[in-house]
């Protein structure tokens, strides 16, 4: 039989509080999150297209639910990741032109990625209160 070889401790994998978060990685995961809830986000308006186009119980009920609160959190949750999703969009095709690459460049169009996306939401939701 062979003894087993001693093994040394290898050092565990640090976990996401060990890392200090660069503006550019956090952009990275809210594009892939906003994605995501641009799917359920769609599956909505598509809920309320389709009540609209069959029975008016059934849109007044989905009609009554966006005019809530927690309606309109939502609504507007979702006009900011639409927002957000488009202008991260925007700047994964100004990286596949090979501009903007070296870290502090990617920097600021990353901290302009959430200051674009937060502008253009309030402003939709001004102008949507306005023509209201």
């Amino acid at each position: 039989m062979t003894k087993p070889i001693a093994t040394r401790q290898r050092p565990l994998s640090p976990h996401l509080t060990v890392y200090k978060w660069p503006i550019t990685m956090t952009m990275s995961i809210l594009h892939r999150i906003t994605g995501g809830a641009l799917y359920f986000g769609t599956l909505l308006v598509a809920l309320w297209l389709v009540s609209a186009a069959t029975d008016e119980h059934l849109f007044n009920l989905v009609n009554g639910f966006f005019g809530s609160w927690f309606g309109l959190l939502v609504l507007f949750g979702y006009t900011w990741a639409l927002m957000h999703h488009m202008v991260g969009g925007i700047r994964h095709l100004i990286w596949d032109t090979i501009t903007g690459l070296d870290k502090q460049t990617a920097s600021k169009m990353a901290w302009a990625t959430v200051i674009t996306s937060v502008t253009l939401t309030l402003l939709i939701w001004v102008a949507g209160a306005l023509l209201r």
